[in-house]
């Protein structure tokens, strides 16, 4: 053996090696390629740093990034500014991983771009053809990071044909799953008419593959779908069959086999009758926990204020159980991540994701664990951990400057200084 080339083989077998990883994860942003890269050294020196994992902030930090990496995160008296670096004098502003949203709903082409100012540098859309983003993409405007699931995979007749794809059977729900994952979805959303089955083999075949699954129940009790092998929940909603006692949800469910429309007031009217008093609710939050359930409450889109306008006080009541479940589910430890819902009733355009944040932290959840639900917890939902979701050394530098401290008011989160998406500043 040549001694002198073994190094450089084992070298070029490494690469090989690293590439082949990073080109057979399935977990990929439908636009990972096309989002620019940083070119520069960053020297982000003065910030308090709230980092994502929820530590206590880091007064005086420092954090350099190099092209699109993190390098160096501390104390701003032990971090050195290499020679040359473009340095950012944070003093007064506070610093967070870029914000992910688990769950948006695309009702403008322009929507995206808009939100990546607002601070969201990454984006799951539950319940979209992927081809639906297309005229967002071809726009020539920074985006987040887009991780697509594809279209509901439903049941007939579906909530929303135009955004389903009806599962019939075993060998359909297997080549759908095939078929999107194809197509780069990096989860699969299924939805509340499919049969506890045939969700038990959409999960099998995506797990096959490493990517996640999540749901919109009415239907099915959530435990049932989480046995059959269900990574999230998607709305506090999700929960109302499983909290009713059974005869309740099975007028429930027949209202809604009968008529899809059935649930917008009549989920109010279930979330009337539930109370955190009730041991099903406890029982429910220790089986969440034991299964390590992922929980995307979306309260914003849900919420209703009584005004003159508003004056049902069933829907009103109903939305303060769904305040109080989903902090008592928290309080319990279940794991909670944050999801805009896309456009809401009572959030402005474009800030649906802060308004999601201050009703988390009205339901009883503190600032820190909403943080960390909107960063590092949602990255582990979405299995790109290892890439996002907090400031540590070795992540890609997504970043977000506030220009004041959100652990001491959430609608700090409005307050947007600068955002850094993959290493680029991102102009207003």
């Amino acid at each position: 053996m040549n001694t002198q080339r073994y190094p450089i083989t084992l070298l070029l077998l490494t690469i090989s090696l690293a590439l082949f990883a990073q080109s057979s994860d399935p977990i990929q942003a439908v636009n990972e390629t096309s989002i620019q890269v940083g070119d520069k050294t960053i020297a982000i020196v003065g910030a308090t740093l709230i980092d994502g994992t929820g530590k206590e902030p880091l007064p005086n930090a420092t954090v350099i990034v190099k092209k699109n990496i993190i390098t160096a995160v501390g104390s701003k008296k032990d971090i050195y500014v290499p020679q040359g670096a473009e340095v950012i004098d944070a003093q007064g502003l506070t610093l967070l991983p870029g914000l992910i949203d688990a769950h948006f709903h695309l009702v403008s082409d322009s929507m995206p771009a808009q939100l990546l100012q607002r601070g969201i540098t990454s984006l799951r859309d539950p319940g979209a053809w992927i081809g639906t983003y297309e005229p967002a993409r071809s726009m020539d405007l920074p985006l987040p990071r887009l991780y697509l699931t594809g279209p509901h995979l439903d049941g007939f007749p579906p909530a929303y044909p135009k955004n389903s794809y009806i599962v019939q059977d075993i060998v359909e729900a297997e080549r759908i799953v095939e078929r999107l994952v194809d197509q780069q979805a990096s989860a699969i959303k299924v939805y509340y008419r499919l049969s506890v089955d045939l969700i038990r083999q959409v999960c099998a075949t995506a797990h096959e593959v490493g990517i996640p699954v999540t749901a919109h129940l009415e239907i099915a009790d959530a435990r049932d779908a989480i046995n059959a092998g269900l990574d999230g929940i998607e709305h506090i909603t999700s929960f109302g069959t499983t909290l009713l006692p059974l005869q309740e949800a099975e007028t429930y469910r027949q209202a809604m086999l009968n008529d899809n429309n059935h649930r917008r007031k009549g989920r109010y009217e279930v979330w009337n009758k539930l109370d955190t008093t009730d041991t099903r609710v406890n029982e429910l939050a220790k089986f969440l926990i034991e299964k390590e359930t992922f929980v995307c409450p979306t309260l914003g889109a849900f919420e209703y204020r009584l005004s003159e306008e508003k004056p049902d006080t069933l829907r009103h009541n109903g939305f303060a159980r769904m305040l109080d479940i989903t902090g008592y589910l928290h309080r319990k430890g279940v794991r909670m991540v944050v999801g805009s819902h896309g456009h809401i009733s009572y959030a402005n355009w474009g800030w649906s994701y802060q308004r999601e944040m201050e009703l988390m932290v009205e339901s009883g959840i503190p600032p820190m664990q909403v943080l960390v639900g909107a960063t590092l917890e949602n990255a582990r939902f979405f299995r790109i951990e290892d890439k996002l979701g907090s400031v540590e050394v070795g992540k890609q530098a997504d970043l977000l400057l506030l220009k004041s401290n959100p652990l001491e008011d959430i609608r700090a989160m409005y307050q947007i200084h600068q955002v850094m998406l993959n290493g680029y500043w991102i102009m207003p």
